[in-house]
């Protein structure tokens, strides 16, 4: 391990639990910033607001709403991002995993892929976010001064 600064070993048990982790993340946050904005709007709640195609149009008052919880989401996403993974460069792969299990299962609810174009503007836009914020806050972190001190430890010369 000489040269190495971290120590890392190809492990697919936590690279799996890691990807489990933020989808779960990703659809706790999700359905909660949706209740909470249908609470404040007072649209009722379903299931197809998180997987039907058609509750994310821009022309419906609704949909902007739904929008809204995506960003929203996409922000509070990136904390399960800095928080489970911790590192900068890994960023885009998880976020990009977590969007691309979102597509599959919007695909599996729907029967079909998304046609409308505004749905795959607003999930790029989604993604683009949650990598950016969550790439932040895992740099803060990797770029924070490492303590050294020596107060304590006998030194000999």
């Amino acid at each position: 391990m000489a040269g190495n600064f971290r120590y890392t070993v190809w492990d697919p048990c936590m690279i799996l639990a890691q990807m489990a982790t933020l989808q779960c993340c990703f659809y706790v946050s999700l359905g909660a910033w949706i209740v909470i904005l249908d609470v404040l709007v007072g649209y009722p709640r379903s299931l197809d607001q998180i997987f039907k195609y058609q509750s994310w149009f821009m022309t419906q008052a609704h949909g902007k709403v739904m929008i809204t919880a995506l960003i929203c989401n996409a922000f509070s996403s990136s904390l399960a991002l800095w928080h489970v993974i911790q590192r900068t460069k890994l960023c885009l792969d998880y976020t990009c995993t977590v969007h691309f299990f979102h597509v599959l299962l919007c695909w599996y609810y729907n029967g079909s892929l998304a046609h409308h174009f505004s749905w795959w503007v607003i999930n790029t836009i989604s993604v683009t976010l949650m990598c950016v914020s969550g790439e932040f806050l895992c740099m803060r972190t990797e770029l924070k001064a490492i303590p050294v001190s020596m107060s304590g430890a006998k030194v000999d010369l």
